[in-house]
Order: C-alpha cells, then sequence, then structure tokens
C-alpha cells in the first residue's frame, strides 16, 4: 500500500505510460489525417457518452474499493483476534504450562503468516519454519490449506490443556471462541481472494473505456484542431485512471503495491504477540524507498 501522501512520479509513468503513448499516437493519427485528406469529423454526442461512462466507472470503482477495504477490514479483525488468543492463553494457563502458552503464541505467528503467503500465492512453507519446529508444523504442512491447519492444531492443543486440568471448560469455550473469529476471518478473505468480480464488471467498463478513447479524437479534432492530441489525451488519461484504480483495488490480497499490507500486519500480530508473552520481538514495517509499504 502506498502510504505517502502522492505517489512517485516514477510510479505513475511506470503505470500509465503504456496506455498514454497508444492514446496520444491515435490522436496524433487522427489529427493528420484530418489536415492531410479534409474530411467532416461526425458529430459526436461526447458529453452524453462521458457522463454515461463516467458513473459506470465510478460505480465500478465503489465496488472495487468496497472489496479493498472489506479486505483491511479482516485483517484487522485477525490483528484483534490474535492479541485475545495470546492474552486468554497468557492468563488462563498457569506457569506450569509455560511451554504450552509460547507454543500457542508462535502457533498464532506462524497462522497470520501463512494465510498472508496462501492470499498472495506465494510459497507457505518457509514462512511457517521460521516459527515452528518440524513436529509442530509438520501436520499442517501437508494439509491443502495450512493455515487451517496451523489454527486446527492449536485448537488440539487447548483442548489437551483442559484434560490436563489447566484450564476449565469455560475457559476453553472462551478459547475456542477466539478460534472460530479466526476462522471467519479467514473464511472472509478467501471469499474476496476466490471470488473476482462478475466478468460485465471487468469486461464492459475496459470496453467502453477504449471506445470512448477511439472515439474520442474523432469528435474534438474540429473544434480543437492541433490541439487535439493534447487535450483528447488528457481527457482520456482521465477515463483510463479511474478504470485502473478499479483494477488495482479489485483483488486486495495482490502481491502489489496497492494491496492491503499484509506483511506489515503480520509483523504488528508478531510484535504483540511476543511482547505478551515476554520475548523479545523485531521492530515494526515502515515503507520502502518508494512509500510502499508491504
Amino acid at each position: 500500500m502506498i502510504v505517502t501522501h502522492a505517489p512517485s512520479a516514477k510510479q505513475i509513468v511506470r503505470e500509465v505510460w503504456k496506455p498514454l503513448t497508444a492514446l496520444f499516437v491515435w490522436d496524433v493519427i487522427v489529427t493528420v489525417t484530418y489536415y492531410v485528406l479534409p474530411f467532416k469529423a461526425p458529430e459526436l454526442p461526447l458529453a452524453l457518452f462521458g457522463s454515461a461512462l463516467a458513473l459506470f466507472l465510478g460505480f465500478r470503482s465503489n465496488s472495487a474499493y468496497a472489496r479493498w477495504w472489506e479486505g483491511r477490514t479482516l485483517w484487522g479483525q485477525m490483528i484483534n483476534s490474535s492479541r485475545s488468543l495470546a492474552r486468554a492463553a497468557r492468563n488462563f494457563l498457569p506457569d506450569e504450562a509455560i511451554d504450552l502458552k509460547r507454543t500457542i503464541v508462535l502457533r498464532q505467528i506462524a497462522y497470520v503468516n501463512a494465510l498472508r503467503c496462501q492470499l498472495r500465492r506465494q510459497p507457505v512453507d518457509v514462512e511457517v519454519m521460521r516459527f515452528l519446529s518440524g513436529g509442530e508444523a509438520d501436520a499442517a504442512l501437508t494439509k491443502t490449506n495450512v493455515a487451517n491447519g496451523i489454527v486446527e492444531g492449536t485448537g488440539r492443543r487447548i483442548d489437551l490443556a483442559r484434560r490436563e486440568g489447566w484450564i476449565d471448560t469455560i475457559q476453553q469455550t472462551q478459547m475456542e471462541a477466539v478460534l472460530v473469529d479466526i476462522s471467519n476471518a479467514q473464511g472472509g478473505m478467501e471469499r474476496l481472494k476466490n471470488t473476482p468480480l462478475p466478468n460485465q464488471y471487468r469486461f464492459l467498463p475496459t470496453l467502453f473505456t477504449h471506445m470512448f478513447c477511439v472515439l474520442m479524437p474523432i469528435g474534438l479534432v474540429e473544434s480543437l484542431g492541433f490541439a487535439t492530441p493534447l487535450g483528447s489525451t488528457i481527457a482520456g488519461l482521465m477515463f483510463l485512471a479511474v478504470l485502473a484504480i478499479g483494477d488495482d483495488l479489485v483483488d486486495p490480497f495482490a502481491a502489489s503495491v496497492h494491496d492491503v499490507p499484509l506483511t506489515a500486519m503480520c509483523r504488528t500480530i508478531e510484535i504483540d504477540l511476543l511482547q505478551a508473552i515476554g520475548d523479545d520481538a523485531p521492530g515494526a514495517m515502515v515503507p520502502d524507498r518508494a512509500g510502499v509499504l508491504w
């Protein structure tokens, strides 16, 4: 996620130079053709077309942003639930179960990092093994959904604590309720990741925007003359930028500069949970040189 007040000029150019160049070349072709082979440009209702397209793109961008914000909200719930689980393990379990306290905390840190990698379609094994030993991680790593396997293992260890007499059934129920919240948040994230916008929301705005950019210099050349490439390109860029915004936000868990900063939030969970059991914690994530928080 870009956290600076404005994205860098290099980032903007990297994202828009291809469509901007193609649009400018087409505007130049239309303008040169108009003066070399004089023709009567048709009177196109560009204002009507542009208004309808703006409404369409605005509705699509709002839908894409709603997905992005829901993804951020779900990760906020994950942070809160992780803290609650660590607090319950610290307060409920007796001092003689110190190893189990530490195990539950480390498993939760491994879980959120595994979930981050799954959502970003990245390898999971290395991140899990950073926090868990082979014996702790092997059962989860054999499952298709590694993150869910880690949560299941945590639930079994909570049940073990109840059978050992370290916690009672009420405390077990409270900790299980936190695991349910964690699973519900994961399910919401997987729904966002695996369910794209309907095809009409993706195909039609792209088609209509490109059609509008093709028609725009034809309708403007008589009034703008030699300034058509400049005016048409700037106007077209506005519509192409709104189209790109929707594409950037529609997947909040893509490994791009526009996604929800999953790595930073996993680090926040790691810091809070390690400090909850008195362990040394790493520093918080900071934006890179481009102003991006990953």
